[in-house]
């Protein structure tokens, strides 16, 4: 948000708040050492892909010793077009790899959670530069699958063609872009809404982490926050957000209460908002029903999957 658009619409935004407080009783390119190999892989090997995976469907199984087979571009909701295997699995990158010259650097237990691709019979789909495939010599003397330099690994919690588990992982795991780039969403706003496959549309803070409540809280007559200690180690709470910098969110009882501690928090419909420490990544929902008692939010406010008090 634009600073000189935050001043323009101070005198609209303090109004809000204002009727807000009310509404809860609150007082206040490729490199050269990359053998290339997608001239030389014959189409007609992709077949072999599917061989002791599973298939009739959109579910797949990440072998580590699978081949990748035709690769091609998806586009996912959030990341935009990345690079999936011949069985729609994302294929991802390493921060810790390089691609000049290309080095692979995950081995052992990394390599049994990264798989590897290998870069026999990897092919280039439609939206994929054959150029910008090649090959690195591993460790071991296997050949890893190499895009714009970059050495290639499929994740194991990647079960169906789709599936992106694995992007921001750490920090240092990505989904390809056919370009050999690191997958980003788009930029955020401070609050939210996505569409779950599992939860359905929930609330999302500027990360994409999942917004969670936390049913011993209280919402009126003011906001109460149940969550102290050594729970908010697990449990931050989500600072405020102007309403202006949000998307889907329900303006009825947007609104921010001071904590004990002297921190503010932000609410929606009153009830205090949280993320979860246990979510590594965008997308995740671990911490959906923790103890019974933490849930993700919906853009009304209303917890996913508990009835409200």
């Amino acid at each position: 948000m634009k600073t000189s658009w935050r001043t323009a619409s101070l005198v609209a935004s303090a109004a809000a708040v204002l009727a807000l407080t009310a509404a809860c009783g609150q007082d206040t390119a490729p490199p050269a050492t990359s053998q290339n190999v997608g001239a030389t892989a014959g189409a007609g090997d992709v077949g072999a892909i599917g061989a002791g995976q599973a298939g009739g469907g959109a579910q797949a199984s990440a072998s580590p010793s699978g081949t990748a087979g035709e690769l091609n571009v998806s586009t996912d909701a959030e990341l935009g077009k990345v690079v999936t295997d011949s069985l729609g699995l994302t294929l991802y990158r390493f921060d810790q790899d390089t691609a000049e010259p290309p080095a692979s650097n995950c081995e052992d237990d990394c390599a049994k959670t990264w798989p590897p691709v290998p870069a026999d019979d990897a092919t280039a789909g439609e939206g994929i530069d054959e150029a910008l495939l090649g090959s690195v010599d591993r460790a071991d003397g296997t050949k890893q699958l190499t895009v714009a330099g970059w050495p290639v690994y499929r994740y194991v919690k990647d079960v169906n063609a789709g599936d992106v588990k694995g992007q921001g992982v750490g920090g240092k795991w990505f989904a390809l872009t056919p370009e050999g780039k690191k997958a980003q969403a788009a930029d955020l706003p401070g609050l939210s809404t996505r569409e779950d496959p599992k939860l359905g549309e929930i609330v999302v803070d500027k990360n994409g982490m999942t917004v969670y409540r936390f049913m011993k809280d209280e919402a009126w007559p003011k906001p109460v926050s149940a969550c102290t200690g050594a729970c908010l180690e697990k449990w931050p709470v989500v600072s405020p957000v102007d309403f202006e910098d949000t998307k889907g969110i329900q303006k009825k009882g947007y609104m921010t209460f001071t904590r004990p501690d002297g921190a503010d928090q932000q609410t929606i419909n009153c009830w205090p908002i949280y993320t979860f420490a246990g979510d590594k990544a965008p997308g995740d929902t671990n911490g959906q029903g923790v103890g019974g008692t933490w849930y993700a939010v919906r853009p009304d406010g209303k917890p996913v999957g508990a009835s409200e008090k």
